[in-house]
């Protein structure tokens, strides 16, 4: 593992400032990132970007009061916030297209650095599920391994209860200092002590129907396999089943009865390919077998930074917003069907996303916004 880089007090407090500015996602970010050098830079550009791309009124950034005021609500809970790179990050996360760029974080920061697992399912579990849960999940901290859940009633919870006095992290929807679901609010405490609490919200922030997807991908993105033990059709653990497929991770899977509607997730996720799970073995098969990704640390860009210059004129904006459409597609084939030098795309792109004129997407697509 390479040494650390940690991230001079100034600069993450301006990496606060650029993530949590209008119209500035995961991804929206590394670009800025990479063009400017530093989140200092980039906020600097801001204003011009978000004029360039069409905003008719001022972008709203987030000021230097408020990011102060985050960092302060952390400390007085005990949280920090890490950034991409830092002790604290996992490893494996950063990689991921949409990384985020700060994770509010507490409890032991080592347990970042471990290999992990994440483990998912139904909220209504089985007695079985429950079970079965507990013991895989004793079994891989047995191994070494980190555990990794959403907290969450039912397997989530089972999987906590059963690592948390070894190597558990749990991911949340919700700010650090907020309890969710409220019966666990013991469980999350003692993972604040002897675990790990990772979440990209603020402090303060309540947990919103849209939070979910976005701890999920997290979820996966730690980990270097995923288990969904139970999963109805049309459910949370699903989509970090597609998380993990779309960030390279393996997926397996706990058959079940077909006349259990809680098997039908993960049955079908069977069908389509995911490794099907009967015990801890399957796993350890797996993961012998994968080759570790190297950890590179993503505070230097190999690619030049430079200032956005207008290098076409307004013919040319106009020519890539009109190819824009809702449907959300590669940008590699939008860039071709141009006919424009990719930079200048990728430019013009950048600066309709800040004035929110355009939506890129995880997996390198982009819509109209």
């Amino acid at each position: 593992m390479s040494s650390k880089t940690k991230l001079a007090d100034d600069e993450k407090l301006n990496w606060l400032r650029l993530s949590q500015s209008e119209n500035v996602g995961p991804i929206t970010f590394h670009q800025l990132l990479q063009r400017y050098g530093t989140a200092t830079k980039a906020i600097d550009a801001l204003p011009d970007i978000s004029r360039r791309g069409g905003l008719k009124r001022a972008l709203k950034i987030f000021s230097k009061i408020e990011a102060e005021q985050v960092l302060e609500k952390a400390r007085q809970v005990s949280a920090q916030f890490v950034a991409t790179g830092e002790h604290g990050y996992p490893p494996y996360l950063q990689h991921i297209p949409s990384a985020p760029p700060l994770l509010c974080v507490m409890g032991n920061l080592d347990l970042a650095e471990k290999d992990a697992v994440g483990i998912v399912g139904a909220r209504n579990a089985s007695a079985i599920g429950l079970k079965f849960t507990r013991q895989i999940a004793r079994a891989l901290t047995d191994a070494g391994l980190l555990v990794v859940s959403g907290l969450a009633r039912g397997i989530d919870t089972a999987a906590h209860e059963a690592s948390v006095e070894a190597h558990t992290a749990a991911v949340i929807a919700s700010g650090i200092d907020y309890f969710y679901p409220p019966e666990n609010e013991k469980l999350q405490r003692l993972i604040g002590e002897r675990g790990l609490l990772i979440t990209e919200m603020l402090p303060g922030s309540v947990p919103k129907a849209e939070h979910f997807p976005r701890r999920n991908r997290i979820i996966s993105g730690i980990s270097r396999a995923v288990i969904v033990v139970e999963a109805a059709l049309r459910s949370g653990s699903l989509i970090t089943a597609r998380f993990a497929s779309e960030q390279g991770r393996e997926v397996f899977a706990v058959p079940g009865s077909p006349m259990d509607p809680r098997a039908e997730g993960t049955n079908k996720l069977i069908k389509d390919g995911a490794n099907m799970l009967t015990s801890v073995e399957d796993v350890f098969d797996v993961l012998r077998s994968m080759r570790p990704p190297q950890h590179g640390m993503l505070f230097e860009s190999n690619i030049e930074t430079s200032p956005l210059t207008p290098v076409f004129d307004a013919s040319d904006r106009d020519h890539i917003l009109g190819l824009l459409s809702p449907t959300a597609v590669e940008t590699d084939d939008f860039i071709r069907e141009s006919g424009m030098a990719a930079e200048q795309v990728l430019a013009v792109l950048l600066e309709l996303e800040i004035a929110g004129r355009a939506i890129r997407h995880a997996g390198g697509r982009v819509s109209l916004a």
